[in-house]
C-alpha cells in the first residue's frame, strides 16, 4: 500500500510538472524526485521482503494493510512539507517577501 501510493503521487507530481515544464519556479521537479525516490524505497522493501517471506507477503491483513496506507499517507505528507519549506525559503513569487515589506 505505501508503494502503491507513493507511486501515485510520483505520477501525479510528474505530469503536473511536465505539463508546466518551462517553469520550474514552483520546484515541482523537486517534489516529483522526493516521491520517485519514495517509490523505489518501497519498492526496494518490497522485494527484501518478498525473497524472506514468499507469497505470504500478498496475504496482508486488514490492520496491516491501514497502517501500511497511513505510513503511506505520512510519507506523502511529509514529503509535502518539505516541499512548502523550500518553497518559504525560495520564496519563487515574492510573495513573502512583499507581506513582509507591506507590514514594515
Amino acid at each position: 500500500m505505501t508503494l502503491l501510493l507513493t507511486v501515485f503521487a510520483a505520477v501525479i507530481c510528474t505530469i503536473v510538472w511536465y505539463s508546466k515544464a518551462p517553469d520550474a519556479s514552483m520546484q515541482l521537479g523537486t517534489l516529483s524526485l522526493m516521491f520517485w525516490g519514495a517509490s523505489i524505497m518501497w519498492l526496494v522493501d518490497a522485494i527484501v521482503e518478498y525473497s524472506e517471506v514468499g507469497a505470504a507477503y500478498f496475504m496482508q491483513s486488514g490492520a496491516d494493510m491501514l497502517n501500511d496506507m497511513y505510513l503511506g499517507l505520512s510519507v506523502i505528507a511529509l514529503g509535502l512539507v518539505i516541499w512548502l519549506a523550500i518553497l518559504f525559503i525560495k520564496d519563487p513569487r515574492g510573495v513573502i517577501k512583499k507581506t513582509l515589506l507591506k507590514n514594515n
